[in-house]
């Protein structure tokens, strides 16, 4: 009979009243009661894990470390990188690096600063311009010696062969030639001189090699030709304006 009434104490405990404010997954554990039945005892608390104070804080300090994690590595990569770029020691410290990598953009800085806007750089136009060059210091004539030729075209195989073949074909030598290619584009700065005697022959009234103009027309043939030629292309990189000079 004793052990009858102690089970039947600990049956009345159980029925007793809820004490209040018990977590609800406690309360679930404990009864073996869906969440959605919770509502059947009095002072149980119907919030999920997540919305508990301590569990959010939980979850707020893992997403921190990921987050801390992800923004690690990241930086890592940066400094690899930089160091791959700089090719320095892969030993080399934190503070090493930066400071060479900020002596190098100091360096491409000063670099940059010597270079002149848009120098030697195709445009998106032919272009053709003959000009008598500054460096020309011959007195004994009104007429120049020394031309600066700039062509400005689309790049192709046989450009440069007809371009020495052109100045060949006016008796002009070149002293010094910078070509520069972007995106099927290719610009050619030259300086030329024109031989001795060329113009000897010529009456004053036929002077266009002294004057470029014959070298200029000879190069807007040359870009002509080209024109021509790579009009029946099937395809071509980009369409081009002709505004020649």
């Amino acid at each position: 009979m004793q052990n009858l009434s102690l089970h039947g104490g600990a049956q009345d405990r159980l029925r007793s009243p809820i004490p209040p404010n018990l977590p609800a997954y406690f309360m679930a554990s404990l009864y073996h009661h869906p969440m959605s039945s919770l509502d059947q005892y009095p002072g149980a608390s119907s919030a999920s894990p997540a919305q508990d104070p301590m569990d959010r804080a939980l979850l707020a300090s893992r997403n921190h470390r990921e987050a801390e994690k992800r923004r690690r590595e990241r930086i890592k990569s940066h400094l690899d990188r930089l160091r791959t770029v700089l090719a320095c020691d892969p030993k080399i410290d934190k503070a090493s690096l930066l400071a060479k990598a900020v002596e190098r953009v100091r360096d491409l800085k000063q670099l940059t600063a010597t270079i002149p806007k848009n120098h030697n750089f195709p445009s998106e136009h032919d272009e053709i311009v003959v000009l008598p060059s500054i460096s020309d210091s011959s007195t004994s004539s009104s007429v120049p010696t020394i031309f600066e030729a700039s062509v400005c075209c689309d790049d192709r195989a046989d450009l440069l062969p007809e371009l020495i073949e052109t100045l060949r074909g006016l008796r002009m030598r070149t002293l010094r030639a910078e070509i520069a290619t972007l995106g099927g584009r290719v610009r050619s700065v030259l300086l030329v001189a024109r031989e001795r005697g060329v113009d000897e022959d010529r009456d004053e009234d036929e002077m266009p090699v002294g004057n470029g103009e014959l070298l200029r027309d000879a190069l807007r043939a040359l870009v002509d030709r080209q024109m021509a030629a790579t009009s029946d292309r099937p395809k071509r990189r980009r369409m081009v304006d002709m505004s020649l000079a």
